[in-house]
C-alpha cells in the first residue's frame, strides 16, 4: 500500500510536468520568444557593445606601452576577456528572464480558473506545485543550456575558447545550481501576481532592470551606492560572478602569463574580472558561492511558506484542462 502510493505521487508528478512542458512547447510564441530572449541581448552586444567595451581596455592598454595593432595574440586574450565577461554575464541573466517568461503558465492557470479543476481531482497540491517548479527548471536549464552551447561555439570559431575541461564542467555546475535559484526566486516573485496582464508588465519591468541589478552590463562598482546595496540582496549578482570565474579563470591566466605585468592585469580584471567589490570589501568565488547557497536557502523557505499562493484557486470555469478545450 505504501509504495503503490509513492508510485501514484510519481506518476502524478510526471504527468503534471508532461502537462506543463506541453502547455510550454504547444506555443510556439511562447517558446520562441523565451529561447530568443538571450539570443537577442547576444546580438546586441556583437552589433553594438562590443566595439565600445574594447574602447574602455585600449587607454588601459596605452598606458602599459601595449598596441593590439602589433600584436595578433594579445588582441586575442583582450577579446577573449571582453568577451567572455559579457557573455557569462548574459548566461547569468537568463537563469533569470527564462524562469520568468515560464512563470506565465501558472499565472495563466490561475486566471483561466484552471486550478479550480485540480483543487476538485485528487491530485496533491503539493504535487502540483513542486511540477510547476520542476517543469520551470527543466526548460530553463535547456534554453539556457542551448545559449551556453551558443557561446562555446561563438568563441570557439574566433579562437577564444580558452578553458580546460575542469572549468566547461564549472560552468555546466554553475549552471545547474542558478538556474535553481533562478527558479525558486522568481517563482516565489510570481506566487503573488494572478493575472496575465500583471505578469506581462513584471516581465516588461524585471527583464528590462535584472541585467542591471547582477552587473552583467557593468561591473557592480560603477553603480551609485544605493543601487549597490540593492544589488547585494540579488542572488543572481553571486551566479553572475561565479559564471565569470569559471568562463574567465584560464583566459586571464594566459594572458597574465604572456603580459607579464601583474599591475596591468590587476587593473583590467578590476573592471572585467569575476571578484565582486561591494563598498571597498572583495568578494571572492568561494564566497560568491557561500552566498548563493544561503539564498538559495531562503528561498527555498519563502517558497514552502506561501506555497498556496501558487496554486489559488480564482477565476471561473476552467478555459483549457492539459492543453485541450473541456468538453461539455
Amino acid at each position: 500500500m505504501h509504495t503503490k502510493n509513492k508510485v501514484n505521487y510519481l506518476e502524478q508528478l510526471l504527468s503534471l510536468t508532461k502537462r506543463h512542458l506541453m502547455v510550454f512547447v504547444n506555443s510556439r510564441m511562447r517558446m520562441f520568444f523565451t529561447f530568443m530572449v538571450p539570443f537577442i541581448i547576444f546580438v546586441i552586444y556583437i552589433f553594438f557593445l562590443r566595439d565600445l567595451e574594447l574602447m574602455t581596455i585600449t587607454p588601459t592598454l596605452a598606458d602599459y606601452g601595449l598596441n593590439m595593432d602589433g600584436d595578433p595574440q594579445l588582441r586575442r586574450y583582450v577579446y577573449t576577456l571582453i568577451d567572455s565577461w559579457m557573455l557569462s554575464g548574459i548566461v547569468a541573466m537568463s537563469t533569470i528572464t527564462v524562469s520568468l517568461q515560464i512563470n506565465t503558465i501558472t499565472v495563466s492557470d490561475k486566471e483561466n480558473g484552471i486550478n479550480r479543476d485540480f483543487a476538485s481531482s485528487p491530485v496533491s497540491s503539493n504535487i502540483l506545485i513542486f511540477s510547476y517548479f520542476l517543469a520551470n527548471f527543466i526548460i530553463t536549464f535547456v534554453v539556457c543550456m542551448v545559449f551556453l552551447v551558443a557561446c562555446f561555439i561563438y568563441l570557439a570559431a574566433l579562437g577564444e575558447l580558452i578553458m580546460t575541461f575542469t572549468s566547461i564542467v564549472t560552468i555546466i555546475c554553475v549552471l545547474i545550481f542558478a538556474s535553481i535559484t533562478g527558479v525558486l526566486f522568481t517563482v516565489f516573485i510570481c506566487s503573488f501576481i494572478s493575472h496575465d496582464s500583471t505578469m506581462a508588465s513584471v516581465i516588461t519591468i524585471f527583464s528590462t532592470a535584472i541585467g542591471f541589478l547582477i552587473g552583467a552590463y557593468m561591473p557592480l562598482f560603477m553603480m551609485p551606492e544605493a543601487v549597490q546595496y540593492v544589488c547585494g540582496f540579488v542572488p543572481g549578482t553571486y551566479a553572475c560572478a561565479l559564471f565569470r570565474y569559471a568562463f574567465m579563470s584560464d583566459g586571464i591566466n594566459a594572458m597574465s602569463a604572456y603580459v607579464g605585468n601583474e599591475a596591468l592585469m590587476e587593473e583590467l580584471t578590476g573592471s572585467f574580472g569575476y571578484n565582486l567589490n561591494f563598498f571597498g570589501y572583495v568578494v571572492t568565488p568561494g564566497y560568491q558561492a557561500l552566498a548563493l547557497v544561503l539564498f538559495t536557502v531562503l528561498l527555498l523557505i519563502l517558497n514552502v511558506v506561501f506555497a498556496k499562493k501558487l496554486t489559488a484557486v480564482m477565476g471561473g470555469l476552467p478555459k483549457k484542462i492539459f492543453g485541450k478545450k473541456k468538453k461539455n
